[in-house]
């Protein structure tokens, strides 16, 4: 690389490292500390030059602009003119300056130099702004200044850097650097030439090296697309995503990709000629469009680049990356500091409205604890989804799994059917969105834009009331929260919800379901997949065909896709335990799958029927639960999450236990090999006669509080004419779970409880303690008030304890 002697208007980037952002910016400094520091461990990076903060400076006094730049930023201040305005005139001033001849033979000289490194007469770069502040790590510069690509001559580069210059003032960098309280003409700009690298018919894109929704900081985030990196950048694509596992790479034999998401990437920006230094975008084919950007190593390259990037820095990471046409090697363009997520510490929010309301419109149950306001989105169909904003509280009769992707960007939802364990209870309390279900007249009583208030913060009953009402938040710190010594741990099923509550201080999942993947991500009854020659309808074999066409082996889908689906969940609480429970669908819900009606018989009282642990050795299902089984081999020995432990529903008999058991070691799931352990689902009375007998083939049991109600009382739990009688409190019932408990010790096992009572009603929680449970499985929004409670309880309890 070349080194030159002190020039005050450019510095080549393996000159500056970060000690310099006050003269080239923080995206140039960091270039150069990447080059100089990270390069000899093996990432590639472009060279390039920089043009100083000196140089910037040395432009305006020589075109006389600091007075006239002065004078339009009072105005602006004064609201005498507008920012736009204001902005546009102090741009026409720098653009129409002259370019000092020692700048200017600076920069020939720096681009004349970086031509005979490549080899290339007028070689073709990238010009980026670089802000140039003290303070950047807490204020992001990122976007607010223009980027030139494919530039080429001597000429064509000081006409991109004079517009580099003038994008300084920007209206959108303008109102930023008000917003931070930086002084305008304080902060000066660099500009990075940069070797461009040509990705017409290859793929750049995004690196984060934390989640940027939930701030989880144990994955990768890479977003691509094909052609140059501006589309992907400026979001004007969908791109493919990757999600990979950062404290697994390196691990031999392990390749921790979590999620793989195909983009629609209907487009790509190319250089228009070799000649004229400009870009266009181009539709791309439909093999582009199908195919995924990167390889597998290709994404665990860049992942592990993304990691050793920022353990250097010391914090989570926005990395821009390209592949080069010719060569197809990858290279880093870009790195800065990740600003949304930096904030320290662990809260939890409380919402309590400021004062009683009686205009009290509906009622339901309440999902999640918050409080949100917006306007009614009547949703009768799928497409009534499309234009969902922030703003928009959903209205329906009930939600459907292919909703998720549009209900995450509600506000809230309300439902006319439904209870606790439906999907937009399930689907809501992972997202993290309040719902109310069950409301019986939602879809009636509230009308399209119409302005309200739902309110989950009043115990077990939901409100909505009329209007757009004031409330308080208030933020609890978790770190001063007491952990009990009963477990606590999650109810999870969405993955899509998984990383949000990684900040809670619990124990691990007690209960991942497996089937809510299946109906989310999947969609297709696995049997439709081995024999689809066997699948009724040419509607079910057309929507197989569409879901299935990335894969030769059609089976492989259903395996990947729940594997990535578990992978997520079991990432959130690693190297913590994770329960995954396999399928547990009623023969009617298998039958809803598509492709499922020709595989499922038809049954009178499902509930009771076909289902958990009977299906799993059964001829007409083996080859299903083979694929399960697949699915999980890979969570735990591909990708490495060796923390999941495998969870049998609804085993009915002791023989029927080591039925399933050999149906697993076949298929390479074998109990205590590579630490794997296998818990029961303890909810059939049988379980608890026989605790001793079942405990000589499990590691753990879960109580599940539904289906052991439902068969100690005789009360079908979906009847609404018998609701009143499905009572969890009943002496009955928790004299069951008292006895479980004692003999499930008395047998050397752990046992826990992943029921809905809980979550419910904290005092619940109190008498498992009291029952010696070893954990409380709840969901997400109930663990902080249930952990209060515990810890009283265990406070009284403690003489017995010790």
């Amino acid at each position: 690389m070349i080194k030159t002697t002190r020039n005050p208007f450019v510095l080549w980037l393996n000159e500056v490292d970060n000690g310099k952002v006050s003269e080239v910016g923080g995206k140039n400094a960091s270039l150069g500390e990447m080059l100089k520091y990270l390069s000899p461990k093996g990432i590639d990076i472009p060279h390039g030059f920089a043009t100083t903060a000196h140089a910037y400076y040395n432009y305006l006094e020589h075109n006389e602009l600091i007075e006239p730049i002065k004078k339009y930023i009072g105005k602006i201040k004064r609201e005498d003119t507008s920012v736009e305005e204001g902005t546009r005139a102090i741009r026409k001033f720098i653009s129409n300056g002259i370019f000092p001849i020692p700048v200017a033979q600076s920069i020939r000289d720096a681009y004349s130099q970086l031509c005979v490194e490549y080899d290339i007469i007028n070689v073709d770069v990238a010009v980026r702004s670089s802000a140039t502040a003290e303070d950047l790590p807490t204020a992001s510069f990122a976007g607010l200044q223009e980027t030139y690509l494919n530039v080429r001559g001597e000429e064509e580069l000081l006409k991109a850097c004079k517009k580099c210059f003038a994008s300084l003032f920007t209206a959108r960098a303008f109102v930023y650097r008000e917003e931070k309280g930086f002084d305008h003409l304080k902060v000066g700009l660099s500009i990075g030439v940069q070797k461009m690298v040509r990705s017409d018919d290859t793929s750049s894109g995004v690196v984060f090296t934390i989640d940027t929704e939930s701030g989880f900081p144990n994955v990768v985030v890479i977003n691509g697309s094909w052609g140059l990196g501006e589309n992907v950048v400026r979001g004007t694509v969908n791109p493919d995503q990757f999600v990979v596992f950062k404290p697994l790479l390196g691990e031999a034999d392990k390749k921790p990709i979590l999620e793989k998401k195909l983009g629609t990437k209907e487009q790509k920006m190319i250089y228009a000629s070799d000649e004229d230094g400009r870009t266009r975008n181009v539709s791309t084919s439909a093999e582009e469009r199908a195919s995924f950007v990167l390889s597998d190593d290709e994404i665990l390259k860049l992942a592990s680049w993304a990691k050793i990037i920022e353990e250097h820095y010391g914090r989570a990471m926005d990395i821009e990356w390209v592949k080069g046409q010719d060569s197809k090697q990858l290279y880093i363009v870009q790195a800065r500091p990740e600003t949304v997520h930096s904030v320290e510490g662990a809260t939890f929010k409380n919402y309590q409205l400021r004062q009683n309301h009686s205009n009290v419109l509906l009622t339901g149950l309440s999902i999640g604890s918050s409080i949100v306001t917006g306007k009614v989105k009547r949703i009768n169909k799928a497409g009534d989804l499309q234009d969902i904003s922030n703003e928009d509280i959903l209205v329906t009769q009930m939600t459907e799994p292919d909703w998720v992707p549009y209900m995450e960007k509600a506000a809230g939802i309300i439902t006319d059917s439904g209870g606790r364990t439906c999907h937009a209870a399930i689907v809501s309390r992972e997202l993290g969105i309040p719902a109310v279900v069950g409301t019986h007249f939602g879809t009636s009583v509230l009308k399209n834009g119409q302005e309200i208030t739902l309110s989950c913060s009043e115990g077990d009953e939901g409100k909505i009331y009329e209007g757009i009402l004031k409330f308080d938040v208030q933020e609890i710190d978790l770190s001063k929260l007491k952990k009990p010594k009963t477990e606590i741990m999650l109810n999870l099923a969405a993955p899509e919800g998984a990383f949000k509550w990684w900040k809670l201080p619990t124990s691990g999942v007690g209960l991942a379901r497996m089937e809510f993947i299946i109906t989310q991500h999947i969609r297709v009854h696995p049997m439709a997949l081995i024999h689809f020659d066997r699948v009724a309808t040419e509607k079910d074999r057309e929507e197989i065909r569409k879901l299935t066409h990335h894969y030769e082996d059609k089976t492989a889908f259903f395996v990947n896709e729940l594997a990535q689906g578990i992978a997520k969940i079991a990432a959130s609480q690693y190297p913590k335990p994770v329960i995954v429970r396999t399928s547990d669908f009623k023969t009617n819900e298998y039958a809803n799958l598509i492709g499922g009606a020709a595989f499922e018989p038809l049954e009178q009282n499902p509930m009771l029927g076909w289902r958990g642990a009977s299906r799993y050795y059964s001829e007409s299902y083996r080859e299903g639960f083979a694929l399960e089984c697949r699915a999980l081999k890979m969570v735990r020995e591909e990708i490495g999450l060796d923390n999941v432990i495998v969870m049998i529903p609804f085993c009915r008999t002791v023989d029927e236990a080591q039925k399933v058991l050999k149906e697993m070691e076949a298929n390479g799931l074998k109990r205590g090999q590579q630490g794997l352990e296998v818990y029961m689902m303890c909810e059939i009375p049988a379980n608890i006669i026989l605790t001793e007998d079942f405990a000589r083939y499990f590691d753990g049991f879960s109580i599940g509080s539904n289906d052991l109600t439902q068969l100690i009382l005789g009360v079908d739990r979906d009847s609404a004419a018998l609701s009143f009688l499905f009572d969890e409190h009943n002496a009955a019932v928790k004299t069951a779970i008292s006895d479980v408990i004692k003999r499930a010790h008395k047998s050397g096992i752990k046992i826990g409880f992943c029921g809905q009572a809980p979550s419910d009603d904290p005092t619940y929680a109190a008498f498992l303690v009291e029952a010696g449970i070893d954990s409380v499985s709840l969901n997400p929004d109930s663990v902080i008030n249930v952990i209060n409670q515990v810890n009283k309880i265990e406070r009284k309890l403690q003489p017995e304890r010790v």
